[in-house]
């Protein structure tokens, strides 16, 4: 015998109730979707420098902020997306912050100190960065070669180095003859070198290069090698 018909008015639901409404997104997530989309990449920061793009994994992103795995899929398309959003945001930041700086009306030997200082220092401070940078070298740079923002901050920051260079050499302190990509270099070899090979270089030599006397002497090292690769009169001892 089948079963009675609910009552017109009972809450049980017929074939014809339409299915319960979808939660409503958060009032963060429809109000400031840049501050979602910005959340997500300082998580996701953290997350590729600790575990490669390999071994990062989206659920835990997810997890970790206020946003589902579909939005970010929704926000960056793919994994690889939110990767490079990720280089593209950490290159930005240190970009960022030096071009604020007034490197223009310092004398040449004073405002590439200064250049010198603040690389070595951001790098110092900013291990994710160097992590990965380090990354991208292991994919042999495919994600950093699509990105022309990275392309355009880069460039900016050997013109930086090239206008304290130039003014140098028109006033007599700097060697003529140096290209200002080959400062650059060497400015970012010694201040990536001096975090990425940190912990096997303290291990195997006894000396722990982030204790804060080896910082600052280090530091002080980088700085006076720049300036005697870029002197006119090698035989100087810059301030350092």
């Amino acid at each position: 015998m089948p079963a009675p018909r609910p009552a017109p008015g009972d809450d049980a639901p017929t074939p014809s109730t339409p299915p319960p409404p979808p939660p409503r997104k958060s009032a963060a997530r429809v109000v400031n979707p840049e501050a979602n989309r910005q959340n997500i990449i300082e998580v996701a920061t953290a997350e590729f420098s600790q575990h490669g793009l390999a071994g990062a994994r989206v659920d835990e992103i997810a997890s970790k902020t206020d946003c589902s795995k579909r939005l970010i899929y929704y926000y960056f398309g793919d994994k690889e997306g939110l990767y490079l959003a990720v280089l593209e945001n950490v290159y930005r930041r240190v970009r960022s912050v030096e071009s604020e700086l007034d490197f223009d009306h310092a004398p040449p030997e004073e405002a590439m100190r200064r250049m010198v200082g603040f690389r070595f220092d951001h790098h110092f401070q900013n291990r994710d960065f160097v992590r990965l940078v380090t990354i991208e070298n292991i994919h042999e740079a495919r994600f950093l070669k699509q990105s022309g923002v990275i392309r355009e901050l880069s460039a900016a920051a050997v013109e930086r180095v090239a206008r304290i260079y130039r003014r140098g050499v028109e006033a007599g302190v700097f060697r003529d003859g140096i290209e200002p990509v080959d400062i650059h270099w060497q400015i970012s070899a010694m201040s990536f070198y001096n975090v990425s090979n940190r912990d096997t270089f303290s291990a195997l030599f006894g000396i722990q290069l982030d204790a804060p006397g080896n910082v600052a002497r280090l530091r002080a090292n980088v700085i006076e090698s720049v300036l005697r690769f870029v002197a006119k009169n090698t035989s100087a001892n810059p301030q350092t």
